[in-house]
């Protein structure tokens, strides 16, 4: 036999025209647009709209109780569960290479020229270079750092897989993508725009390099993103133009390798460069992996432990990370184990990523 249906109740309320209408007063839901819906509704669907507005006030209610930073990422995944088809507007894409080797997550002195990176078998090293100005002085550049510098490089990928050109104008796309980050794209000293430009410059004068041995032999890849960047001189409000050329065999790679990332998710994660190199590492692995794999504490230490002292601190912490990341992606298969991180292989679906296009045949 059917429940019940919850306490409903309506009162006579004064619309102003000099007849009472009826207000519905519900136990369990508050907000005004939901008791309008539910006076709204017939004798048949009334119940089906009560059950509906109590679970989307309960849902309210939860958001409300919750830190900033949680409702984001709350609202972040009913969104994109909520999608009746997953949308190819919400891809954006990063070269594979840059998935499993990180940048510094924090600016290094100065003095630092280069910067070096172990895990397993294999290294990156990072040079600091130089750019030329336009007024022809050679311009010391430093090791690309932080969120920033990872978000331009998915912007800048995204740009060339979009295009299908290794050019690309950064000023006619750099202040529309600094805002869809949630940024206010401002310029001057202390400005986003300015503090991305920065960044760009680091990524454009650094030399990247990536070795892999096994005890028998090595190999050695330049894995420098740009091979030119040109710069001109500020031109009345649209301030200093930069134009990038991406690295002809980055270039060639990525348009066979570009990783597919969520942009819905970077913008969550968008300042945090370890979140971020979290959720792209993971992206990586699952569409690459045939099986279930552990990686071990001491090389997802290697991995993600920069800025750490202490390795049991690393080890408290990485869990909370990769929660708030599950949190948008609640069917991520990874879970923490005493060993360290259990991944499986799974679909670009629990990423709420579109399964690629097929590719076309030739004939």
């Amino acid at each position: 036999m059917p429940s019940s249906p919850l306490p409903l109740f309506t009162e006579e309320h004064d619309t102003g025209q000099g007849a009472p209408a009826p207000a519905v007063v519900h136990a369990e839901i508050r907000d005004t647009d939901l008791l309008a819906r539910l006076a709204a509704a017939d004798v048949f669907s009334r119940g089906f709209t009560e059950r509906s507005c109590i679970a989307e006030q309960a849902r309210r209610d939860a958001l409300a109780a919750m830190s900033p930073a949680q409702r984001r990422r709350a609202i972040a995944q009913h969104e994109l569960s909520s999608q009746e088809e997953l949308s190819r507007d919400n891809v954006g894409h990063i070269h594979s290479v840059l998935a499993i080797c990180s940048l510094p997550y924090v600016r290094q002195p100065d003095s630092v020229r280069e910067w070096n990176r172990e895990q397993g078998k294999m290294r990156l090293s990072i040079s600091a270079g130089k750019l030329l100005t336009p007024d022809g002085e050679w311009e010391q550049q430093p090791i690309p750092y932080g969120a920033k510098a990872r978000l331009l490089m998915i912007h800048l990928c995204s740009e060339a897989v979009l295009n299908g050109s290794p050019n690309i104008d950064v000023n006619s796309s750099m202040t529309a993508f600094v805002r869809s980050l949630g940024f206010n794209p401002t310029g001057g000293k202390n400005g986003t725009l300015t503090a991305f430009r920065q960044q760009m410059k680091a990524l454009a004068a650094c030399h990247m390099t990536i070795g892999t041995y096994n005890g028998d032999a090595s190999k050695t890849i330049n894995a420098s993103p740009f091979s030119s960047m040109e710069l001109w001189k500020p031109r009345g409000k649209n301030g200093q133009t930069e134009v990038v050329t991406l690295d002809d065999k980055f270039y060639r790679t990525l348009t066979k390798h570009a990783l597919p990332v969520n942009m819905r998710a970077v913008r969550i994660f968008a300042n945090s460069p370890r979140k971020l190199d979290i959720m792209c590492w993971i992206g990586h692995r699952i569409h690459c992996l045939d099986d279930s794999f552990t990686l071990g504490w001491e090389h997802l230490f290697q991995q993600f432990g920069e800025g750490y002292n202490r390795f049991g601190n690393f080890k408290r912490d990485f869990p909370e990370e990769l929660k708030e990341i599950k949190e948008v992606f609640p069917k991520l298969p990874i879970k923490i184990t005493e060993k360290g991180a259990v991944i499986s292989p799974a679909g670009p679906d629990v990423l709420y990523l579109p399964k690629p296009k097929p590719k076309k045949v030739k004939t």
